[in-house]
């Protein structure tokens, strides 16, 4: 089943990110692990007109014209020194998605996306997709476990008001 948790767990999902659960929830059948052997990608592409019609810039190809780029730097005259890309991005720039599949956890690709989405200066959620089962490793709860430590120690505060975890 889809399992998602916004982190810190002290106050409630909010409308829009329900509405992006709810994209993952219309087409959990189809994208579910490990049922449904699909890349990062292949998932975006499933949710992805879903996401269009929240009003998020999402993800098209790796092609560079086709990537949505968040300035993190800027230089001279506002030129922008430095950008991350992200799989999608909501209208007003608050909310970030990642959707990570085979290297969430094995390759720490969940923390670069916290990394990344913590420098956007005007993210305020990310939200991480991964999948349930990667190789028989339950990927969603060692990353539940990982944030839920993070939070309740509170030796690291993020800018970020909070990073909700969806499991597919």
């Amino acid at each position: 089943m889809l399992r998602y948790q916004l982190f810190p767990r002290s106050f409630g999902i909010n409308e829009t990110i329900s509405d992006v659960i709810q994209c993952f929830e219309l087409h959990y059948e189809n994208i579910k692990s490990p049922e449904n052997n699909l890349i990062s990608n292949g998932v975006l592409q499933i949710i992805s007109n879903d996401l269009k019609s929240l009003n998020f810039k999402v993800e098209t190809s790796k092609q560079t014209i086709d990537k949505i780029k968040v300035p993190v730097l800027f230089s001279y005259n506002n030129k922008i020194d430095k950008s991350f890309d992200a799989d999608a991005l909501s209208a007003d720039g608050s909310i970030v998605l990642e959707v990570e599949a085979g290297r969430a956890y094995a390759n720490n690709q969940f923390l670069k996306d916290i990394f990344q989405a913590c420098m956007m200066p005007n993210v305020e959620f990310l939200i991480l997709a991964v999948r349930n089962d990667y190789r028989g490793n339950d990927d969603f709860m060692k990353i539940y476990t990982f944030l839920e430590t993070l939070y309740i120690n509170s030796r690291l505060q993020l800018p970020l008001k909070g990073i909700v975890l969806i499991g597919y």
